[in-house]
């Protein structure tokens, strides 16, 4: 069951989110990031509401919210710097209802993907960044260089960023994979349920 969820960042700001419990117990957690909010991008969209709706009932706990300035959510759009506030705010209150030894995977799409890869927090396990254009994202060097998995889902027709040009920038970063979804575009229409696929895989891969 699907819960409403009000979160507060670091510099204070309100946002709004939804916490869908795993089925059973949880044998992972996934914060979900969505993208560019100045081209439409909320919590609702497709990519992210499709892992919000799969996952769970595969014992995946998944949280998902609105970055600041979008739809229920305070604040302005900061170009995706401040937005990384708002991701750590919604990792640590995941991270909270979930047990200590349950891995806890920091997911996004498109700019929610940079974002994502941005974030440097001690409680996340793991990063699934689905189509990143690794153009907003902020010390993506420090991520690369972190001996956590990091997991990278890129669309074969990407029309912003291909995979052969991510995969160029990704080159030397440790414990880093790339998939690509064969026949998507960046939007993966029709393609989603691929990526439900590699989230489950990845969260079967960290809890072995």
């Amino acid at each position: 069951m699907t819960t409403a969820l009000g979160l507060t960042s670091a510099d204070g700001v309100q946002l709004e989110a939804e916490l869908a419990p795993a089925d059973g117990a949880a044998r992972a957690g996934m914060v979900l990031c969505h993208p560019h909010p100045q081209f439409g991008g909320t919590m609702r969209s497709i990519v992210i509401s499709a892992l919000f709706g799969a996952l769970p009932a595969q014992g995946v706990t998944c949280l998902r919210f609105n970055f600041r300035g979008v739809e229920g959510s305070g604040g302005e759009h900061a170009g995706g710097d401040a937005e990384r506030l708002d991701a750590r705010a919604a990792v640590a209150h995941l991270r909270a209802t979930l047990a200590p030894d349950v891995p806890l995977v920091l997911t996004g799409w498109s700019f929610g993907g940079d974002v994502a890869l941005s974030v440097h927090d001690d409680a996340v396990d793991a990063w699934f960044a689905i189509a990143p254009p690794l153009a907003v994202a902020r010390d993506v060097e420090v991520t690369g260089a972190d001996p956590r998995p990091k997991l990278l889902a890129l669309a074969e027709h990407d029309e912003y960023r291909t995979p052969d040009e991510v995969a160029s920038r990704v080159t030397e970063w440790q414990h880093t994979d790339i998939e690509i979804v064969p026949g998507a575009s960046h939007f993966f229409v029709g393609r989603t349920d691929r990526l439900v696929e590699l989230a489950l895989a990845y969260v079967a891969r960290l809890t072995t």
